[in-house]
């Protein structure tokens, strides 16, 4: 990866080669990295107990249907099966929810999407459980499909929640709107613009598509209770659902983090957990549950599909006077965290933009398409498609290079968002667009290779389609900007457990939170702050349980700020205790040998490095070991950010975001305009991420951010037909970028301290995939000089077929 040098005052890291110390700042080898290269990792697909039994779900076939009968008496007949449950079966609450408490554990007397569960089967082998769901008999009447806003809102349409009772609700137009949110800033209907432009876009639902499906192993427990070990991103939340659906107390509900293969969104809600817990505690068995890919596809939530209109406006010389815009969120048939995605979608909708006039409408629909909740930009990256090529159309309606006019316009620290909330730390997306403008691009046709044709350099790949004829290339920029932890009021905190012994002789850490690792590398973090606030090498991560703490979930980039936060204040509670431990033996007379008088001990400066106490001269005080001797030292905290609000739910005005995070891309496509055909030749980014922790794990969130957006620009989506059925649930019809599709991706990283966060850093993950999209598709744009308002880009959409 090559280096820019930044500008003066600016502070920008290239590659960084790992260190053996393994502190903040350096890239140690992730301890779970070696095992899941070599297949070695064990998943919770991989959880085993040599009692357990298999569990299965039977789903609907329709979208919108009522429920006349279940007959369950063939499937319970059938030899090796050991339960069978449905709606009225369960013991206690019926519905669960992350935000509303909306969804059905098991379809009662309708289903609102194909694929909601129906029934649940446990049987001694897994396929003995599919052919007895099978044999479950179901009597529905298929009922009107509620399938865009134009039937949602239609003023015969079903309403699919009407017993809906939450605190939106009074603010939502129709019953069938799950949560609206307007932003209005300065007085966009009487702004006057010299340059208008206008345009409606559209974005495809996205699959997060991890690669580890829905799994998890519950174990009835001698107390009553239930064990359960899941793949999921936030432990606690699965607990506060749960409890109430078996009828538990939450401390009877004990949850174990399993081997996550990936999540970008998709295990914040639940999807197996409560229905192997209700059949483990039937059945007084373990059940195991693991998801084919196909139910995969239908037991997670998805990206909101989008339509999105805008409308802005800007002075001769490209200074932007107004923008509007209405962004239209289908949420599927239940609310997961749609409201959340509203909310940014509204906030963030203008971009990374100084604009004083705004209006801004974001809502999401209930529809009898499958449910649709967190994925990895989480609203902002529908919003950043379109104001993306708004920008672009503007700057070629004033006849402008797109770069300079997002430069001229681009946010800066001490500028105020629309809404009302200021930016108050650095901003640097100027700078960023210029670190991937400057970037030598790519020499042109890359699949001449020594006098032959290496096609997988073409378009098409080694499929051969392309032959290098009729190859046009195009350079787009994108640019975007995202918020960093959860928002809006919500109390956001994350818990740390930290414990500090000698073992063995050598002072040792261990460190114990609830985080969900599902890859980003938060388990490497946690020692690398351990290591550093405590001066230990030997640092032990715990399984992340209940039994400490909630450590909030793994999303919204907030993991490394929050819990990371968390540790870290935990170690310094340990460091101070540590130290006053010393002050106490030396005024005892107990450790006479130490270093240094009585104000050598007192300095507010003290360290602990290396395995030693340390002055801030770098005098050595005592070996830590000495001063801990048979005492161990925990201590559990929880750690906020500074606190948030709603946004005001009629102007959309208030601090409703703890940080921003912004990124930019320079995509160049080659595309074969007879065939349709794209290859993303490089996809260059630049990001500022306040301090790098482990630079080598950030690199990877920014080419792991960016690969999902280019799946979004040319390949992922999953179809939905008019009657809400999915046309393509498997790997085989609904395509991601493999390691062919995946260009070479340099990275520019900027060091700009926020000084509101630990150790400066900004939230990572999520802001590549906001700017990677829009950058493909302007490329593409230019290369053919077609309009392209719609995502993902398809073949026919660039030859008229």
């Amino acid at each position: 990866m090559g280096v820019v040098p930044p500008p003066a005052g600016l502070t920008q890291r290239g590659d960084t080669a790992p260190d053996a110390s393994g502190g903040i700042g350096e890239s140690p080898h992730r301890p779970d990295g070696v095992l899941k290269v070599t297949g070695d990792f064990a998943y919770a697909s991989d959880l085993w107990h040599e009692d357990m039994l298999w569990g299965h779900t039977l789903r609907s076939p329709h979208a919108h249907a009522e429920i006349r009968s279940v007959d369950t008496a063939e499937a319970l007949a059938l030899p090796g099966v050991h339960a069978v449950l449905t709606h009225a079966d369960l013991p206690a609450a019926t519905h669960y929810g992350l935000e509303f408490t909306d969804q059905p554990v098991l379809a009662g007397d309708r289903v609102r999407y194909q694929g909601e569960p129906v029934a649940l089967v446990a049987a001694d082998h897994p396929e003995t459980a599919r052919r007895a769901a099978a044999r479950v008999r179901v009597e529905y009447a298929p009922l009107p499909v509620v399938h865009d806003e134009a039937t949602a809102t239609a003023p015969d349409a079903p309403v699919l929640h009407p017993d809906r009772d939450d605190h939106h609700a009074a603010h939502v137009p129709h019953p069938n709107v799950v949560h609206r949110q307007p932003v209005l800033a300065g007085d966009p209907t009487h702004a006057v613009a010299d340059v208008v432009v206008r345009g409606d876009y559209t974005v495809g639902m996205q699959d997060q598509a991890f690669l580890g499906p829905e799994s998890g192993l519950a174990v009835p427990a001698e107390d009553g209770g239930v064990d359960l070990h899941v793949a999921t991103q936030w432990l606690h939340v699965d607990q506060r659902q749960l409890a109430p659906v078996l009828g538990l107390e939450p401390e009877r509900v004990r949850l174990t983090l399993g081997g996550v293969g990936g999540a970008f969104g998709a295990r914040e809600d639940l999807s197996m957990q409560a229905h192997a817990c209700l059949l483990a505690l039937r059945t007084g068995r373990p059940v195991k549950m693991v998801y084919n890919r196909h139910e995969s596809f239908f037991g997670h939530v998805h990206r909101h599909p989008a339509t999105l209109s805008y409308e802005h406006g800007a002075t001769l010389d490209g200074r932007l006077v107004y923008v509007k815009g209405r962004i239209v969120l289908d949420g599927g048939a239940y609310a997961s965290s749609s409201p959340a995605v509203v909310g940014n979608a509204a906030s963030l909708g203008v971009g990374p933009y100084r604009v004083p006039h705004v209006a801004m409408e974001a809502l999401a629909l209930y529809t009898n398409n499958p449910p649709c909740g967190a994925m990895r930009g989480f609203g902002a990256v529908q919003a950043c498609f379109a104001y993306e090529a708004q920008m672009d159309r503007l700057a070629v309606a004033l006849n402008m290079d797109p770069v300079e006019l997002r430069r001229r316009n681009a946010l800066t620290q001490g500028d105020t968002m629309p809404t009302g909330q200021p930016v108050d730390a650095p901003a640097p997306v100027a700078e960023l667009l210029r670190l991937v403008r400057d970037r030598p691009l790519p020499p042109p046709r890359p699949w001449e290779v020594d006098g032959g044709v290496d096609p997988r350099a073409l378009p098409g790949g080694l499929a051969r389609s392309s032959l290098g004829e009729g190859i046009v290339r195009g350079v787009g920029y994108g640019v975007g900007i995202k918020n960093v932890g959860f928002s809006e009021g919500f109390d956001d905190y994350s818990t740390a457990r930290v414990r500090l012994a000698v073992v063995g002789g050598e002072p040792s850490a261990t460190v114990h939170t609830a985080m969900a690792e599902v890859g980003q590398g938060g388990i490497t973090v946690h020692a690398q702050i351990a290591r550093t606030e405590l001066g230990v090498s030997r640092v032990g991560i715990l399984p992340a349980d209940t039994s400490v703490g909630s450590a909030g979930s793994t999303s919204a980039s907030r993991q490394t700020y929050m819990t990371g936060g968390a540790v870290r204040h935990a170690c310094l509670a340990v460091r101070a205790e540590v130290l006053r431990l010393a002050r106490d033996r030396l005024r005892r007379g107990e450790r006479v040998d130490w270093r240094g008088d009585e104000a050598a001990w007192n300095d507010p400066g003290l360290r602990l490095v290396g395995g030693e106490v340390v002055t801030p001269r770098g005098e050595v005080l005592a070996a830590l070991a000495d001063v801990l001797g048979d005492e161990a030292i925990e201590r559990e905290l929880e750690f906020r950010h500074r606190p948030t609000r709603p946004f005001d739910r009629a102007t959309g005005q208030g601090p409703g975001h703890v940080q921003y995070s912004f990124c930019a891309h320079r995509a160049v496509v080659d595309v074969d305009v007879e065939l349709g055909l794209v290859r993303v030749v490089e996809l260059a980014a630049a990001q500022d991420v306040g301090r790098a922790l482990n630079p080598r794990a950030v690199r990877g969130q920014i080419h792991g951010g960016s690969a999902q957006g280019l799946g979004l620009a040319v390949l992922e989506e999953v179809l939905v037909g008019p009657d809400g059925t999915v046309r393509n649930p498997s790997f085989t019809d609904y395509l991601i970028p493999t390691i062919l599709d995946t260009p070479p991706m340099p990275v520019d990283i900027l060091e700009l301290a926020d000084e509101h966060a630990p150790y400066g850093l900004r939230g990572v993950g999520e802001a590549p995939t906001l700017s990677a999209t829009p950058a493909i598709v302007a490329a593409i744009r230019q290369a053919t000089r077609l309009p392209l308002t719609r995502v993902p880009v398809r073949p026919e959409h660039l030859t008229g077929t």
